[in-house]
This record gives structure tokens, sequence and C-alpha cells, in this order.
């Protein structure tokens, strides 16, 4: 018997649809070993036991160790950082302020990742970033997906929980509200990166599909995608 009341899945029909085939989607691509066999990384120091002093050399190091959890070689890769500090404060057509980029992913011969300064002071909000930035070297530096796709943000986020880096994107979602974006061929809105509602149903599905019982790492999660979790866990379990 559950320990907590019975409800249903977290995620409406469509965005679970989603998750769903590009899930499996990214099981044809990187293979069930890589699932089964990636640990889910945690911010202690068991995953990141480097000293970290909030300087550039600190990052650079904590980037090369988020390249070895991503499968990405760190000798490919240079990082590179710049600030908004004096970036004016714009906003949406609702009076909402509009963030700017934590950060960017260019290839070429490299791969140059690129990292808002800001984040120095945040070391979970960092490792999302630049999970979710050598995520885009795993999918475009591999020609594994089309950037002019419509889910290609979304697919670079389900990737980063693929991986086992999901805590911390999940902790940190940026989803971006839009009043014109919508899920092909329906009317239904669609956000640009995945909400906390679709990182508690992949953490889920992955969890199930290696056969964890409901795992202890959750702590780590924000309580409001804890509860999430929780409750896609409990939904793709029975």
């Amino acid at each position: 018997m559950w320990p907590w009341p019975s409800k249903d899945c977290p995620l409406d029909a469509v965005t679970r649809q989603w998750v769903e085939h590009r899930w499996r989607w990214l099981i044809d691509e990187f293979g069930g070993d890589l699932l089964l066999d990636s640990p889910n990384v945690l911010p202690t120091p068991e995953f990141f036991p480097e000293r970290y002093d909030r300087d550039d050399d600190s990052v650079i190091v904590l980037g090369r160790r988020v390249c070895q959890y991503m499968c990405v070689s760190e000798d490919m890769v240079d990082f590179e950082f710049y600030s908004e500090a004096d970036r004016p404060m714009l906003v949406n057509e609702r009076g909402q302020m509009i963030g700017g980029v934590a950060g960017t992913f260019a290839e070429g011969s490299r791969f140059t990742i690129r990292i808002e300064r800001r984040q120095f002071d945040s070391p979970m909000e960092l490792v999302g970033t630049l999970a979710h930035e050598l995520s885009h070297a795993r999918l475009l530096g591999d020609n594994r997906i089309d950037p002019e796709v419509f889910d290609h943000e979304l697919v670079t986020d389900l990737s980063v929980v693929f991986h086992g880096m999901g805590v911390f994107l999940a902790n940190i979602p940026r989803h971006w509200d839009s009043d014109t974006r919508r899920w092909p061929g329906t009317g239904q809105a669609a956000p640009t990166y995945m909400t906390a509602a679709m990182f508690g149903y992949a953490l889920a599905t992955r969890s199930c599909q290696r056969m964890e019982p409901l795992p202890s790492w959750r702590k780590h999660l924000k309580p409001g995608v804890r509860a999430e979790f929780k409750q896609a866990y409990r939904f793709l379990s029975r």
C-alpha cells in the first residue's frame, strides 16, 4: 500500500505523450546501457570532490567534471565567461521580467560553452546550466537533432535527465511562458524548456526503468518538484 493518497498522472495527456515519445528516442540514440549505468548525479562531495572557489578556474574544473557525467570529451570543450550585469531589464507583453541567457553553446572544430558569471555564486544553478549546454554537444555536436525542430530545447533538457543529471535542472526550471507557442497539432500551450512537472515525470521514468525503489536521493529535490516526482513515481510504478 502506498503511504500517500492515490492521485493521477501529474502531466496532461499531450505533455505526457511528448515525454514518453522523446524518452524512447533518447534510448534509441544513446542506448539502454547508458540509462542503466549512468549514476544519479547529486550535489554532494561524492560527485563533486574538488574545491570550489567561485572563480574562473573553479568553474572550468567543475565544467570538466560535468563533461564526464554527460559523456562529452573534456578535451573537445572550451569554457568562456561573460556578464549581463549591465543588461537592461526587459519585460514581456504581460509585464513579466524576461530573464537573461544563462549559457550558450557553439560548435566548430571544438565545442565552446559560454557561461554567465552571475551563476558563479549558485553552484547548483551553474551545474544545471553546464549540463544543459553540454547536452547540446551530445545532440547538436553529434548531429543527432536538428536545431530548428520545435522541441530542440525541450529534448536538450530531457537528455540531461537521461544522463543522470536531472536533479540540477529540475531544481531551477526555466521554462518560458508564451502566448503563441503550441504543441504541434493542438491548441495547447507548450513551454520552451521543461517545467517542474515534466522534470518530475522524467525523473520518475528514469527511476522506474532502472527499477529503483522510491529513491532517497529525492531529498535533494526542492519541495515542489519533489512532490511532482513522488506523484509520477507512484503513477508509473503501479
